[in-house]
């Protein structure tokens, strides 16, 4: 059985326009998981757990390195390569970790 939903906004003429323009498009399956995905990441951006991107990835395993760890790193890399590849980082993402750590252990 399908229902009918009434929501009330107060919007601005062309936040109005481009509301109706996605609702006239879009299928009800699409809109539901736009809904879905906006809850979820206000949800995990409030929640102060949201690290979109590999740009974070990146941070969160370099940030805090010494010269010391970095070194060892890039002396252990293949194994290195192992353990990022069980988080399941791409290798793009592990490319891009090698370069942060080399900037670490030559800017000593």
């Amino acid at each position: 059985m399908l229902k009918d939903i009434k929501i009330s906004l107060k919007l601005t003429e062309d936040q109005h326009r481009e509301i109706r323009m996605y609702l006239d498009s879009l299928t009800t399956e699409m809109i539901l998981f736009g809904l879905r995905f906006a809850y979820k990441r206000h949800v995990a951006k409030s929640g102060g757990y949201l690290m979109p991107g590999r740009k974070s990835l990146v941070k969160r395993e370099t940030h805090l390195l010494s010269y010391s760890q970095a070194k060892w790193r890039l002396n252990n890399w293949k194994s290195m390569i192992g353990s990022y590849r069980e988080k399941g980082y791409s290798y793009p993402t592990i490319s891009r970790i090698k370069k942060e750590v080399q900037k670490i252990v030559a800017g000593k």
